[in-house]
């Protein structure tokens, strides 16, 4: 299989290297800074390399977006008179419903497109956040669509696994980008506003423990990548921050009233959910 992942950074080289460990014959990086394509050939993290797109993707079997969500639509229809007959592109964004929505209208009928969403980010930018384990027992969500092929899914699902993906689950593209909202875009809004607070200051972490190291942890945050995410899932996003006021103002009201049974309701409640997660 020729596999042209586009962008190699902390994920698409992740992808290479796992996948050039697994034996994959061909692995063709596109990247535009030539820098990291020099550092990916002379690491053996792909098989070749180029920062003009073109060659490589003509003789792509499988075609891996590793793009900002706004990038994946303009770069299909830019592109797609070099998409071979029946090729399978893929995406690894954390939004689905809008990205599918615009990419589907410019995608050439001889090819199909397979979304999905690996659950193992970065905090690091560029190649240099890649590893060859990254993946190693991360679970994955695919979001078919109508328009998809089994056979195509089923290929993309095995390449997850051939990069250590242990866990692949396959959802709508609604329930994904609602429930991404909770799990991930709502931790990080709130890490950001916990680092943003007037209460931080030049002394903070001299009364930190780990509680808050975790919390902020992710506010190390990509600030392009993620204004976009938040963007694109606003809808998602917004449900997910009201829930949590509602939340927030009921501890806070049990504070504010002296009311100690509410308050031990209310962490009982936490509590016992969070064991019923893990």
């Amino acid at each position: 299989m020729n596999l042209a992942i586009v962008g190699l950074g902390a994920i698409g080289g992740s992808f290479a290297m796992s996948l050039m460990k697994k034996g994959y014959e061909r692995i063709i990086g596109i990247d535009i800074d030539e820098q990291t394509i020099d550092y990916a050939l002379k690491e053996q993290i792909i098989h070749e390399g180029m920062t003009s797109p073109e060659e490589g993707l003509k003789d792509a079997d499988v075609i891996m977006l590793t793009l900002y969500p706004s990038q994946i639509a303009p770069f299909v229809e830019q592109y797609r008179s070099y998409f071979r007959q029946g090729v399978v592109l893929t995406d690894v964004t954390g939004v689905k419903t809008s990205i599918i929505k615009e990419t589907t209208r410019v995608l050439p009928d001889h090819a199909d497109f397979i979304f999905a969403h690996p659950m193992r980010g970065s905090e690091k930018k560029g190649i240099a956040g890649a590893s060859a384990d990254k993946f190693e027992g991360a679970n994955a969500l695919i979001t078919p669509v109508p328009l998809n092929k089994e056979e195509n899914i089923l290929k993309i699902e095995t390449m997850y696994k051939d990069a250590g993906f242990s866990t692949l689950t396959r959802v709508t593209p609604e329930k994904h980008d609602e429930q991404i909202a909770y799990v991930s875009q709502l931790m990080h809004a709130l890490s950001v506003s916990v680092v943003n607070s007037s209460q931080a200051s030049d002394d903070t972490l001299l009364f930190a423990g780990n509680s808050f190291q975790e919390l902020t942890r992710i506010a190390d945050i990509n600030d392009s990548l993620w204004s976009e995410l938040f963007l694109n899932n606003k809808e998602a996003l917004l449900q997910s921050i009201t829930s949590f006021e509602a939340e927030l103002e009921t501890f806070k009201q049990a504070v504010e009233t002296d009311d100690e049974e509410a308050l031990k309701d209310f962490l009982t409640r936490a509590r016992e959910q969070r064991r019923n997660w893990y």
